[in-house]
């Protein structure tokens, strides 16, 4: 059967990817976020934009999409594969550990937003209960945007990062049930049979997470096949995500519980590499869907209305914040910068108000307006950010405040077999923390059995990187045997962080050479390293002193390294002469 290039599905479905395509990369070098480009895509393409001219003007028919609702099912797996991402990022240690601002500011500051808001939505028409969806939807704030600003400006273990962070995962939390109950709200059954099943069936999404799941990935992770993982990981999320829509409930809170459940797991963060490439993809197709639902002409007709809607969002909510962190005794410098990191909707917000509309709470203009108002809101959350960041340098220009100074890294170990177990146990003598990432998963089920701190991971995949949040790590130890998998994984480091310690075992000289001209901090060749032992242990038989010994070792491994470091890859071992090998 000759596949229909000419139906309309199938352009749809290319402009989408064309978008993708060109939105991504062009939004990144202009370092804005791919969000904005998405929604701005949707707009235009959309029914309200070029869509409305393709009657007269044919040719726009290519660059427009003619039939939205091809893009609600694939904007539905990514509305889940969003949620999902953020149940993995919620570890229980994480939230045990934090659990004091989580559940202290975070409830406050989305209860309060909520509450400043929800009048304003009442003054313009609404009833309570579409009101009350959509305050909470404005109230929460984008987790992306901050913690990836906070990140990039190394105030990740600071008050401010802990603030912000609290009441960011907080937000992550609150989602389930805010879902849960737009859901059970509109249900033909009545609200509270409708809470009762939605309850249900989410318990028994999180115990098969718990109890049955983590066999299916083990079982991918022996094929040592990362095809098979990724196909692992999304049978679950789509099959949380139906479990949840048979119920009634919204399909992404069936894949928040499924990720929060996961984030336990050896697989936690190989599950995170797996679906990262798709999880881009597909929020961008959702991002484009809502796009498509503002009509900006409608809009434009009462500018004003819009202009008033952003400047009060975001007014209120940074005003609400910045008095609660002032209440809770942070300083001004730290409540400001949080205040305005946090004042903009976010990506949940529009998750929110898209379950809303399909649950039919609202529609019409006034859904339309909000739409815009949290899109628009959203596109300045960066720029409200980097406004915060300078408050708060501005607020102590002439001293170094040592609470805000970031907490001590750790040594993250990739490769922990016994090179890699010889390392962890020396950093645990002189105290200092690490986290192992082994790609055995049966090994690495043992070691966390014996309460060691290793996770599941395949270092032959690249974006494993991107899960491991090496802007806070002190130090990398690299002691995988693969070659090129190991020349990958240093180049991608020192893409990225140019000025982490970067420690790896080299197969010899020649090797350690390469590895050096890529950038390391250290390359320890196990060829010299084996002679030097082997010298050192001569010596000390022959009656050398230790102290002269261990000199001479060290003064010739600095001068192995000088000639490895400056040899480009070519140093070698002094070899054994022709006659010498024909002795042997």
């Amino acid at each position: 059967m000759a596949l229909p290039f000419e139906s309309s599905a199938f352009k749809d479905i290319v402009v989408v990817l064309g978008a993708a395509g060109l939105v991504i990369p062009a939004f990144a070098a202009l370092r804005i976020s791919p969000v904005v480009g998405f929604i701005l895509v949707g707009i235009a393409a959309g029914p309200f934009g070029l869509g409305a001219l393709s009657g007269t003007i044919p040719a726009l028919q290519w660059v427009s999409i003619s039939d939205p609702d091809v893009l609600a099912a694939p904007a539905e797996i990514g509305i889940a594969m969003l949620l999902f991402a953020l149940g993995l990022d919620l570890s229980l240690d994480r939230i045990r550990t934090m659990r004091h601002t989580i559940f202290g500011l975070g409830p406050a500051q989305l209860g309060l937003c909520t509450a400043v808001l929800l009048p304003v939505l009442l003054l313009i028409g609404m009833s309570i209960g579409p009101a009350l969806a959509l305050a909470a939807a404005l109230a929460l704030s984008s987790t992306a945007v901050g913690l990836q600003m906070l990140s990039s400006s190394g105030r990740m273990g600071s008050h401010t990062g802990r603030t912000a962070l609290g009441m960011l995962l907080f937000q992550d939390l609150a989602l389930a049930p805010l879902l849960l109950l737009i859901g059970a709200g509109t249900a033909a059954g009545g609200f509270g049979a409708s809470l009762g099943i939605g309850v249900a069936t989410l318990a028994g999404i999180a115990l098969a997470a718990k109890l049955v799941v983590p066999a299916l990935f083990l079982q991918a992770a022996r094929t040592r096949r990362s095809e098979l993982f990724l196909a692992a990981a999304l049978v679950v999320l789509i099959g949380s995500a139906a479990v949840a829509a048979a119920a009634g409930l919204s399909p992404a809170v069936g894949a928040l519980v499924a990720g929060l459940m996961l984030a336990e797991t050896d697989y936690r963060r190989q599950i995170e590499a797996a679906v990262q490439p798709f999880e881009g993809l597909l929020l961008g197709v959702f991002l484009i869907w809502v796009g498509m639902r503002i009509d900006l002409a409608a809009i434009a007709a009462q500018p004003l209305l819009l202009l008033a809607g952003v400047v009060t969002v975001i007014g209120l909510k940074a005003a609400v914040i910045f008095m609660l962190l002032r209440w809770q005794k942070r300083s001004p410098g730290v409540a400001g910068h949080v205040a305005l990191l946090m004042a903009s909707p976010s990506e949940t917000s529009l998750v929110v108000l898209a379950a809303a509309l399909t649950a039919g709470l609202t529609g019409g203009l006034v859904a339309e307006l909000v739409l815009a108002v949290a899109s628009v809101s959203l596109a300045l959350a960066p720029l409200l950010g980097m406004i915060g960041a300078r408050f708060e340098s501005g607020m102590v220009p002439h001293r170094h405040d040592q609470t805000e100074a970031p907490l001590p890294g750790h040594t993250v170990i990739i490769g922990f077999g016994r090179v890699g177990q010889l390392v962890a146990a020396m950093l645990e003598a002189h105290e200092q923390p690490w986290l192992a990432v082994d790609s055995d998963p049966d090994e690495v089920q043992r070691l966390r059995l014996a309460g060691k701190a290793v996770i599941y991971g395949d270092a032959r995949r690249p974006e494993l990187l991107a899960t491991l949040r090496l802007e806070t790590a002190r130090a990398v130890v690299l002691t995988i045997d693969a070659a090129r998998a190991l020349d990958t994984m240093v180049g991608l480091i020192r893409e990225r962080h140019p000025d982490l310690c970067v420690v790896v075992r080299a197969r010899d000289a020649e090797h350690a050479g390469q590895l050096y001209a890529r950038g390391v901090t250290d390359a320890v060749p196990e060829t010299v390293e084996s002679s030097l032992q082997l010298a050192e242990a001569v010596l000390i038989d022959l009656g050398v002193p230790m102290g002269r010994v261990i000199a001479s070792v060290h003064e010739k491994r600095g001068e192995l390294r000088a000639i490895i470091q400056g040899s480009g890859g070519k140093a070698t071992l002094p070899r054994r002469s022709s006659r010498l090998r024909k002795a042997d």
